[in-house]
């Protein structure tokens, strides 16, 4: 039976038999998917067995988050969707300090006002993703069970904490007692992210120096007041991760086991996702040197989509794993198809669709869709004007114009005009020797004027000279 990559997904499903976790437990599933680099203790998957706390933060160095933050919460995702308490952080604290890890230099310092900005639009991004990516898992995958009972959890339960609350009012002497004399330095400057700043020229602050002491009074916080026992974070910060564990087994407030020694009992937990790179050795997440942000007024629903479009064959099946929740059976099934087909790019064209509505909704990815068929598509019977000024709201080959002041103008100078040709004569030569179209049929008349009869749904005129750049003339 062959599989059709792009029916719905309810009718995907109807091809398989599957579960949406591997052996039952969350902690099998991310490690079948890719998410797991390494755990601070093996003893996380008997903690993941029952309802707990977990959290994964982010310092609000921009004022919308890019893919390379999508792993985290997507980890996170997958904790909800099996029952557990998720906790986002919000670094409005940290964020003013820098995290050093992963980085040769040091981060420029953000005025206040701008970490209250980002901090407030970060913290609606985040609940935006995992309202659409509730609602977005449920629709792929049957609620899961704890891998010692076939009892369904309950639901998940997400907050959104900002650790300004509770840094703000602590006093440097107050940090130092309570935090700073249970750090040792050496054990401080044995973490892989000071290390490798302490052999750069730029070498480090004491203010970046002091931020896995932040970061592991952070873990302790949310240790005391949540309960929360397992941090989430990307590889590079596991010292930060192994810091907070410390110094929560020294808190009076530990988990204590025979005899109410510590040690006997693993009071918190710590997991870490791997670096994200693309086949090539490049860093995930980037498109021509500029990152690809979830905020579509920084980064085009369009611009998003097409980045994933574009993945290589030799990534198409991680990211599948990773960024949707496709069950994996399905997936491989999916991957198998492709590989039989490459060059129809069915398997890219599926994780885009998926990331994009995981990410923007369904909404997004009907301007997605719609963008990609005006820009690069073959067939425009079924525009409409609307739903392309939508699509294309804010990008630069939408232009309005009046249409009174175009009709009945030279195709010459319209591709002048809006800048297909250089001058009137480029683009003649450009409609004697074929290459000028117009809606996507070729133009060989230079005399040739717009007349109403060219009008896609009575406003639209798509421009293009050979398969470059297309120019969409909304005509109002």
């Amino acid at each position: 039976m062959r599989l059709s990559l792009r029916a719905p997904i309810w009718d995907r499903r109807k091809l398989f038999h599957t579960t949406a976790r591997v052996g039952g437990n969350v902690l099998r599933e991310l490690e079948a998917r890719g998410f797991v680099a390494a755990l601070t203790s093996p003893k996380l998957a008997q903690q993941l067995d029952t309802k707990t706390c977990i959290y994964s933060g982010v310092d609000p160095s921009a004022r919308s988050l890019h893919v390379g933050n999508l792993l985290p919460l997507l980890t996170l995702l997958h904790m909800k969707q099996a029952g557990h308490h998720v906790l986002a952080l919000v670094g409005g604290a940290t964020g003013s300090i820098g995290d050093p890890s992963g980085r040769s230099t040091e981060r420029n310092a953000l005025d206040a006002e701008v970490v209250v900005e980002n901090v407030r639009s970060i913290t609606y991004q985040v609940q935006r993703f995992f309202t659409g990516g509730t609602e977005y898992a449920q629709a792929r995958s049957p609620p899961p069970t704890t891998s010692t009972t076939d009892v369904t959890l309950p639901e998940g339960k997400l907050d959104v904490v900002n650790n300004h609350e509770w840094t703000v009012g602590v006093s440097l002497l107050d940090f130092l007692r309570d935090v700073g004399k249970f750090a040792k330095v050496n054990t401080m400057l044995s973490r892989e992210s000071v290390k490798n700043r302490l052999s750069s020229e730029q070498g480090i602050s004491f203010t970046e120096f002091s931020y896995q002491l932040l970061q592991a009074f952070d873990f302790r916080h949310l240790y005391e007041t949540y309960g929360c026992r397992v941090q989430v974070g990307g590889s590079d910060q596991w010292g930060n991760i192994v810091s907070g564990i410390d110094l929560i087994k020294r808190s009076p407030s530990a988990v204590k086991g025979e005899e109410g020694k510590e040690g006997k009992e693993d009071p918190a937990f710590g997991l870490t996702i791997p670096l994200l790179t693309t086949s090539t050795g490049e860093k995930f997440g980037k498109s021509a040197g500029n990152a690809v942000w979830l905020d579509q007024e920084m980064t085009s629903v369009f611009d998003f989509y097409q980045y994933f479009l574009r993945t290589p064959d030799a990534d198409v099946r991680k990211l599948l794993r990773l960024f949707t929740f496709l069950p994996l059976d399905e997936i491989e099934a999916i991957i198998a198809e492709h590989e039989t087909k490459p060059h129809l790019r069915e398997a890219q064209k599926l994780l885009a669709s998926e990331i994009t509505q995981l990410v923007h909704g369904q909404q997004g990815l009907e301007k997605a869709h719609t963008a990609t068929t005006i820009l690069y598509g073959t067939s425009f019977n079924d525009l409409k004007a609307e739903t392309v000024l939508q699509a294309l709201q804010g990008d630069d080959r939408l232009v309005m114009v009046d249409k009174a002041a175009v009709i009945g103008t030279p195709f010459t100078r319209l591709a002048a005009s809006y800048g297909l040709a250089k001058s009137n004569s480029e683009a003649s030569r450009s409609i004697k020797g074929g290459g000028f179209y117009v809606n996507n049929s070729k133009n060989t008349e230079t005399s040739r004027t717009l007349q109403d009869a060219d009008l896609l749904d009575s406003r639209l005129v798509v421009l293009a000279i050979g398969k470059g750049e297309r120019k969409i003339l909304y005509l109002t």
